[in-house]
């Protein structure tokens, strides 16, 4: 049943997200927020990550180090956009009753934190 643009809620944002559709059952709605919370969780832990080794100069080759420390500074602020994005997507196609969306996100991470391990490794062997 499409809602009638009058009945709908001018205080949801973002409105190419909410002003399609139907509502979805509220669980998957609160379970579309809750992923978009374990990846906010994610990218803070990502980024701590980087503060760590940048303040306890870990590794000490300090040119490797600066690298990696960018890369997850980057990787956590990369995270951080891609889950926003992901959860508008994932809501846009419930309430469209459209096909989710693929699990680009996911790919991006675990293949940026194998470089991020590797060049760590790396690090270490050399120190």
């Amino acid at each position: 049943m499409d809602q009638r643009p009058s009945d709908r809620s001018p205080h949801r944002h973002p409105h190419w997200v909410y002003d399609v559709g139907d509502e979805p059952d509220p669980r998957f709605s609160l379970a579309n927020e809750r992923t978009f919370l374990a990846w906010a969780r994610t990218a803070l832990a990502v980024l701590a990550g980087a503060v760590a080794l940048h303040s306890l100069d870990v590794p000490a080759t300090g040119w490797l180090r600066t690298t990696v420390v960018v890369i997850l500074v980057v990787l956590a602020i990369v995270c951080t956009v891609m889950s926003i994005l992901r959860w508008a997507r994932v809501e846009r196609a419930m309430r469209l009753r459209q096909r989710l969306p693929a699990f680009t996100a996911g790919f991006v991470l675990a293949g940026s934190l194998v470089v991020v391990g590797a060049l760590l490794g790396i690090a270490l062997l050399l120190d």
